[in-house]
C-alpha cells in the first residue's frame, strides 16, 4: 500500500515511525463534530425564524466544516518556512482587511466586523489573531536578545499588536482585543521578558481595560450585568439570566439532545456565543466536563508541542505552537465564563464548536499549522539520527 505525499514527505510509512499526530486529529475532529451536533440542535428555531427552515444554519456550518478540511489539507503542504518568510506580508494583509472592514463592512447588532463575500461572512478580527501571531513568533526570533534586555525590543511588537488593537475597536470589538494581549504577553513571556516589562505591561493593560469599560456606557452595562444579571433580568441581564437557567436545567445529564427550552428563542445568539450553555442544558455537567476536557487537551497538545520543538532549536515553530495553544485555551475560558456568568460577555466563539464560518476556518488552520509544526520537528529528527545510524 502506498501512502499519499504532499510536498517533499509530509507522509512517509508506519514502518519508518513517522506520520501526522492522529491524536491531535482526532481531537479537533472531535470537537467540530460535537459542535455541529450541538449547532444542529441549538440552531433550530433561529433557521427556522430566519429561513423558514430548521436546518438553515446546520446546513451552513456543514459547508463550513467541509471548506475547513479542505483549507487544513492545504495547509498542511505549507512548509513553516513559508510561514516564517512571509509572516509580515500576511499581518500586513490582515491590517488590511480590518481597514477594510471599516469602510465597506456589514453591520449587524451595532457591530461592523464582517466582510460579505457571497455565502461567508469574513471577519477579519479572526485573520488577525492569527497573522499577529505569526508575525510575533518571527519578531521573538529576529529580535530575541532585544527583548530580553531592552526595553525597545520589548515595546515594539506591542506597538504593532496596538494597531491591531485599535482597529478592533473601532469595530468594536474589545474581546478579540484581550485575546491579542494575553496570547502576546504571553509569547513575550515565553521568550524570555523581563519581569518588570511582565508587570508593567499587565498593569498597563488592566489600566486601559478599565478606561475602555468606563468610557463606554453598553461596556458598563455588561460589566453591572454581569456582577448581579437577576437585577435587571429582562434588560440588560437577560441574556445570562437565560443562559444561567439553561445550566440550571441541565443538571448532571441534561435534558437530553434536542430538548433544550432555551434555544427556542429565549437565549439570544444561542447557536454562536452561548452554545455552551445549550450543550451544557441539553448533556448536563457531565457534557460540558467532557467538551472542557477536549478543549484542554488541545490546548495541553499545542503547549506540549511548542515545548518540544523550542527544546529541539526550532524557535519560530515553538513560538508559534505556544501562541496557539494559549490563544485557543484563553478563548475557551472567555467563552465559558461569560456563558456560565463568571466572566463579562465578550462576544467569542467557543473554538472548533460555535457556529461561525471565519472563526472555524482561521482555528482549523491553526490545527494545521501545529500538525505540521509536529511533523517537520519528527521528520527532521528521524533523518538526523539515520544519517547517525549510516
Amino acid at each position: 500500500m502506498k501512502w499519499p505525499t504532499f510536498g517533499s514527505n509530509w507522509l512517509l510509512r508506519p514502518s519508518q515511525g513517522l506520520i501526522y499526530d492522529r491524536q491531535l486529529v482526532i481531537l479537533a475532529l472531535s470537537l467540530m463534530i460535537i459542535g455541529l451536533i450541538i449547532v444542529s440542535s441549538a440552531s433550530i428555531a433561529e433557521g427556522i425564524n430566519v429561513g423558514n427552515d430548521a436546518f438553515h444554519f446546520v446546513k451552513r456550518h456543514g459547508v463550513f466544516l467541509v471548506i475547513c478540511l479542505i483549507v487544513s489539507a492545504f495547509m498542511l503542504q505549507v512548509p513553516m518556512e513559508r510561514w516564517q518568510q512571509f509572516n509580515t506580508a500576511f499581518l500586513i494583509f490582515a491590517i488590511v482587511l480590518l481597514v477594510l472592514v471599516l469602510i465597506v463592512g456589514r453591520e449587524i447588532n451595532g457591530s461592523q466586523r464582517w466582510l460579505p463575500l457571497g455565502f461567508l461572512n469574513l471577519q477579519p478580527a479572526e485573520v488577525a489573531k492569527l497573522a499577529l501571531f505569526t508575525f510575533l513568533a518571527g519578531y521573538l526570533v529576529r529580535r530575541q536578545d532585544e527583548v530580553r534586555g531592552q526595553w525597545k525590543g520589548f515595546l515594539k511588537p506591542l506597538a504593532v499588536m496596538g494597531i491591531v488593537s485599535l482597529l478592533l475597536l473601532k469595530q468594536p470589538d474589545l474581546g478579540s482585543v484581550v485575546v491579542l494581549f494575553v496570547t502576546t504577553l504571553g509569547m513575550l513571556f515565553l521568550a524570555g521578558a523581563r519581569l518588570s516589562q511582565f508587570l508593567s505591561l499587565v498593569g498597563l493593560g488592566v489600566g486601559l481595560l478599565v478606561f475602555l469599560i468606563l468610557s463606554a456606557p453598553y461596556r458598563m452595562r455588561r460589566v453591572t450585568s454581569f456582577l448581579n444579571p437577576w437585577e435587571d433580568p429582562f434588560g440588560s441581564g437577560y441574556q445570562l439570566t437565560q443562559s444561567l437557567m439553561a445550566f440550571g436545567r441541565g443538571g448532571w445529564f441534561g435534558e437530553g439532545l434536542g430538548n433544550s427550552i432555551q434555544k427556542l428563542e429565549y437565549l439570544p445568539e444561542a447557536h454562536t456565543d452561548f452554545v455552551f450553555a445549550i450543550l451544557g442544558e441539553e448533556l448536563g455537567y457531565t457534557g460540558v466536563i467532557a467538551v472542557l476536557l477536549l478543549q484542554a487537551w488541545l490546548a495541553f497538545k499545542a503547549l506540549h508541542i511548542g515545548q518540544k520543538v523550542l527544546l529541539g532549536g526550532r524557535q519560530y515553530e515553538g513560538y508559534l505552537a505556544m501562541g496557539i495553544g494559549i490563544w485557543f485555551s484563553f478563548q475557551t475560558v472567555v467563552n465559558v465564563g461569560a456563558a456560565s456568568g463568571m466572566l463579562p460577555t465578550k462576544g467569542l466563539t467557543l473554538p472548533l464548536v460555535s457556529y461561525g464560518g471565519s472563526s472555524l476556518l482561521v482555528m482549523s488552520t491553526a490545527v494545521a499549522i501545529l500538525l505540521r509544526i509536529d511533523f517537520e520537528w519528527r521528520r527532521d529528527n528521524m533523518q538526523a539520527r539515520q544519517r547517525e545510524l549510516g
